[in-house]
């Protein structure tokens, strides 16, 4: 078994530590000859890893072709002084291939004893916004512009590694080296993305509002930074963001809308004056003036001006029609003077279109 341990580049894209402690978290890759732990070989297994204010890669490379219990004794050991383990779809085929392996050798660890962090699984719901083909790792690497050595996939090194095996050839054991090694720094790298996953947590703030042809607009600065521009809509809400800014464009609705009471069984409807009220109220109404009210009669109407919140949102709003899904939320001072209830209808929205 060779143990190579190198630096790994700066890139502005390197922004792992805004989302986890660094001293905490291991990002890791491995390379096998196939994908059925019985019967295929692990030849390199590579983690990144933060040390005295440098990310850094280390690599145990099976250069003999027998030291596969040696590389995951001496992986594991250094594994066990991490919180977290990072990988790519490393739940799907990399942490089940090396559990094996440790079954196979009686290895005394468990991945169960780390929290593992799959950002395979973090992106994936985000395919669509991205503009994604695929979720390939080197789809995302693509996305933010990291531009490859490597040229090949874990499919063609197994050959590579066949030949070095029996050839000891210096570029070979070079190539399947930089594979792996642009492996985890394409992953380092990508762990930008993990942005997204906060701004649908609702990771940002309203700076201000400003009306604008009728529009309501929010800006909002964004805790943690977006590495590409998006632009979505929904309901002719227009939702466009780069780096640590976004803006919410919103139409306003200036008409009449009506509110729905739920409990309609405990109002009376008065056809006259086409509204609904509460029975403790009614009974001072002729009952000739009076219906049971029904759940399409149960509401009040309202004029005024107001913006969509999409569904039913972060409080009762008012709807065209009982039928619609879409409701609204009235531009009043209490909503408009309350900063938490604006933040949130900002959260509710994103969410709501992400």
């Amino acid at each position: 078994m060779e143990i190579i341990t190198n630096d790994a580049r700066e890139n502005k894209y390197l922004q792992l530590e805004l989302y986890y402690n660094p001293a905490d978290i291991c990002l890791f890759d491995i390379e096998t000859t196939g994908f059925a732990a019985e019967a295929t070989t692990l030849y390199l297994i590579g983690c990144c890893f933060y040390e005295n204010g440098v990310w850094r890669i280390r690599q145990w490379f099976n250069d003999d072709g027998t030291s596969e219990q040696e590389m995951i004794s001496a992986f594991t050991e250094f594994l066990s002084q991490y919180k977290y383990i990072m990988h790519y779809n490393g739940d799907g085929f990399d942490l089940p291939y090396l559990s094996k392996k440790i079954d196979k050798y009686g290895i005394e660890y468990s991945f169960h004893s780390i929290e593992s962090i799959d950002l395979y699984k973090k992106i994936k719901p985000f395919k669509k916004i991205l503009h994604l083909d695929n979720l390939k790792q080197k789809s995302l690497e693509k996305l933010i512009a990291i531009d490859r050595l490597d040229k090949y996939s874990g499919g063609d090194l197994i050959k590579i590694y066949k030949d070095f095996i029996n050839k000891k050839d210096a570029s070979n054991k070079k190539l399947l080296l930089q594979h792996n090694y642009e492996d985890l720094e394409g992953l380092l790298y990508c762990c930008c993305l993990l942005s997204y996953t906060k701004l649908k947590a609702g990771c940002l703030s309203v700076q201000k509002m400003s009306v604008k042809e009728n529009r309501l607009l929010f800006s909002l600065e964004l805790q943690y930074p977006i590495p590409k521009r998006i632009s979505l809509g929904i309901n002719d809400i227009i939702i466009t963001g780069n780096h640590n800014e976004m803006t919410i464009n919103a139409p306003i609705f200036s008409g009449e809308l009506k509110f729905y009471f739920d409990n309609y069984r405990e109002y009376y409807y008065l056809p006259a004056e086409d509204m609904a009220v509460h029975k403790s109220v009614a009974t001072y109404v002729d009952k000739d003036y009076r219906v049971q009210a029904k759940k399409e009669t149960c509401y009040l109407r309202h004029a005024g001006h107001f913006i969509s919140q999409i569904n039913d949102g972060i409080m009762s709003g008012y709807r065209k029609d009982l039928k619609d899904k879409e409701t609204f939320i009235e531009l009043n001072d209490s909503f408009l003077q309350d900063m938490d209830m604006v933040n949130a209808y900002a959260r509710h929205v994103i969410s709501s279109v992400i």
